[in-house]
């Protein structure tokens, strides 16, 4: 699918044995988020690792999104826009950012979530002390009315059998290194993200999770509990059809996926629905950028 795009970063770096040593290139997908999208890139443009480039992916929205991103962009030269001529859905968004990517590292944010300032340079940090290839971070949720959720606490490694158990991983905290991952894609199907990771982790990579709060992921009043029958279907679907594993070892998967969900509120982060625009968008983005692990649980 073409797109209207703002630079010729991309097409010169695809051909490029290297990408820009440092750099992070942050991947947001756009869709029809007027009252949110300003916000979550002033979440990126906050950053105190000043090495980066935001790709927002306009998929084909009906409403001022591009406007918006454009006006962001027309001021601030490390933001680029995308624009779709058709809706192609989010994992072909996010894979037309990374198609157009020059850093070295990959990170994703949707139009309606944020990072807190000091996330890219915690993570960069993270994983250059250690060499990893894959890390991602805790983060805590943005409740339908405003308030801040208790940390989302993750493991400090995980491998694919750990995965297969459930998705782990908030994409919003993933950073990814393409010189040890080499390249990946978002495959079009729902719950895109986590069959990217299983993906990765099935060729032997590790993800390591950094104890460390460093965003906030929004949830909206429609995830509901038809919604989490649904995110159950699709992991099902992931374990039988994308991973094909027998009938015995996906059932034996998805009774930890099961039992995680019950015990936990996440239920499968891919499934959220974009609420609709707030009355007072930004209103929000002061408090919610300084608040870091130390706060209250």
């Amino acid at each position: 699918m073409k797109a209207d795009i703002e630079g010729l970063c991309g097409e010169m770096w695809s051909k490029a044995p290297h990408r820009i040593p440092g750099m992070v290139s942050v991947i947001m997908p756009a869709f029809n988020c007027a009252g949110f999208v300003a916000e979550s890139i002033g979440s990126v443009i906050a950053q105190t690792y000043r090495s980066w480039e935001l790709l927002v992916v306009d998929d084909a929205s009906s409403d001022n999104t591009p406007l918006v991103a454009r006006s962001i962009a027309a001021k601030e030269p490390r933001v680029r826009v995308m624009s779709l001529a058709e809706n192609g859905g989010v994992a072909n968004a996010r894979n037309v950012g990374m198609e157009n990517a020059c850093g070295q590292y990959l990170a994703f944010l949707d139009s309606d979530d944020l990072w807190l300032p000091k996330k890219l340079e915690a993570q960069t940090e993270f994983m250059r002390d250690h060499q990893i290839g894959f890390s991602f971070s805790r983060y805590r949720r943005i409740e339908p009315d405003g308030c801040v959720g208790r940390v989302i606490r993750i493991p400090s490694r995980v491998e694919y059998d750990d995965l297969l158990k459930g998705n782990l991983i908030g994409c919003l905290t993933v950073m990814i290194d393409c010189d040890k991952v080499g390249p990946f894609n978002m495959p079009p199907i729902r719950h895109e993200d986590y069959a990217a990771w299983l993906s990765i982790l099935k060729k032997g990579h590790v993800a390591y999770g950094l104890q460390e709060d460093l965003a906030r992921y929004r949830v909206c009043s429609s995830s509901l509990t038809g919604n989490k029958l649904r995110s159950a279907a699709w992991t099902w679907r992931i374990y039988r059809q994308r991973e094909q594993l027998s009938f015995l070892k996906a059932l034996w998967c998805f009774a930890f996926y099961t039992a995680r969900s019950i015990g936990s509120r996440s239920f499968g982060e891919g499934m959220r629905a974009k609420p609709a625009p707030r009355s007072q968008p930004g209103v929000r983005i002061e408090k919610l950028t300084h608040l870091s692990e130390s706060d209250p649980e």
